[in-house]
């Protein structure tokens, strides 16, 4: 099990990030994608024990991811579990995400599925909810959360998203759910509980907040609209 960490300027979160994945999930390996960080969350990753990778431009999360993917096929990982470098997973919830690979290839730990008190509101709120009723009927699958970036993927999602990982802003999330179900993986969710962000900067706020509902629905129609066929070869190797 790889567990692959984007990070972009997470100096003050990605150190502990790391050993409480280290701590709560003995034996797996962790990757920080540094994404072209201007402090030193390099470093601080380094120090607390995880393998790094360094993108030399700033990429953005699906990017990073990409290149998390690209890793675990070179390096022989079976399955891939993305966490956040700024504390809000909870890694003890990474195991009900690896349970669950059992009978899928893509596994969401869902915000709103009835644990913990994470809440949402306003125009990005709005995105989530269309869009989880939108997937679901795509997937034919309940899904509640799909911009949920706690994830893990089996070895047939490891081998595609490789190889077809979004780069675009909300691609890593919304356009990966369509990739992973037109190319025949099944994708399931399990509730996760979120935690207060430890530090850093959010990557939102109220101003982005309002284009959310604009982009989410763009992305969700280039996603659509993109033939199956170009996702073939990873989903075959």
């Amino acid at each position: 099990v790889l567990v692959v960490l984007p990070a972009f300027n997470e100096e003050e979160t990605v150190g502990q990030t790391v050993r409480d994945v280290r701590a709560t999930l003995p034996g797996v390996t962790c990757l920080v994608v540094d994404d072209a960080s201007a402090d030193r969350t390099a470093d601080e990753a380094t120090a607390a024990g995880a393998r790094v990778l360094r993108l030399p431009f700033n990429l953005g999360v699906g990017g990073a991811m990409r290149a998390g993917f690209g890793y675990a096929v070179e390096n022989h990982f079976d399955v891939v579990v993305q966490i956040d470098a700024d504390g809000q997973h909870d890694p003890r919830d990474a195991d009900a995400l690896l349970d669950r690979l059992e009978h899928a290839d893509l596994v969401i730990g869902a915000r709103f599925a009835g644990q913990g008190d994470y809440d949402v509101r306003g125009p990005r709120r709005w995105a989530m909810v269309v869009l989880a009723g939108i997937l679901s009927r795509v997937t034919r699958t309940r899904l509640t959360d799909t911009t949920s970036g706690y994830r893990a993927s089996g070895p047939r999602a490891v081998a595609l998203f490789a190889r077809h990982y979004p780069a675009e802003y909300l691609g890593d999330t919304i356009e990966t759910i369509v990739i992973a179900t037109r190319t025949g993986l099944r994708i399931e969710q399990v509730p996760v509980s979120m935690r207060p962000r430890a530090g850093g900067v959010p990557s939102h706020n109220p101003v982005k907040a309002a284009r959310y509902l604009a982009r989410a629905v763009l992305a969700l129609l280039f996603a659509l609209v993109r033939p199956a066929s170009a996702y073939a070869a990873g989903a075959r190797s």
